[in-house]
């Protein structure tokens, strides 16, 4: 089990993989059934599948920042309130976004998403979801 400032430091260490880029390394985090779940599609199951869909995401990206605004431990579960800014394809765009991590041992079990996805896609320049795109 880790310790909530265990918590607070593997969210902190994702925001930092993100910022790198670091597709594998992200995926890696997780259970091997792990889930990454944006709240308004279909959850992406597995840590194979989570790294189609990081890396599908980097198509086009040439920078992301997970700004954190708030991090902390609730019931045993981490919260992140951050804003999202990224470039991609020369258009910077934003999202505000609140994620919750669910620990197994050290790793990731579930990592649920919630933002405008509307907002996210005009954000990113987009007028077709990327969604079923980004499943293999």
């Amino acid at each position: 089990m880790l310790t909530n400032e265990q918590k607070i430091a593997r969210g902190l260490e994702m925001a930092d993989a993100w910022k790198r880029m670091d597709w594998r390394g992200i995926a890696d985090m997780f259970t091997p059934d792990g889930v990454l779940h944006s709240m308004m599609v279909e959850p992406i199951v597995g840590r194979e599948a989570i790294y189609a869909r990081v890396s599908a995401l980097g198509d086009g990206l040439e920078q992301i920042e997970l700004k954190i605004h708030h991090i902390g431990v609730v019931d045993g579960l981490l919260f992140m309130e951050r804003s999202d800014e990224f470039t991609i394809r020369g258009k910077f765009g934003s999202a505000p976004v609140v994620g919750i991590l669910e620990f197994e041992g050290d790793l990731i079990k579930t990592w649920r998403e919630y933002y405008d996805r509307a907002h996210l896609l005009k954000a990113m320049g987009l007028v077709q979801d990327f969604d079923q795109a980004g499943r293999h």
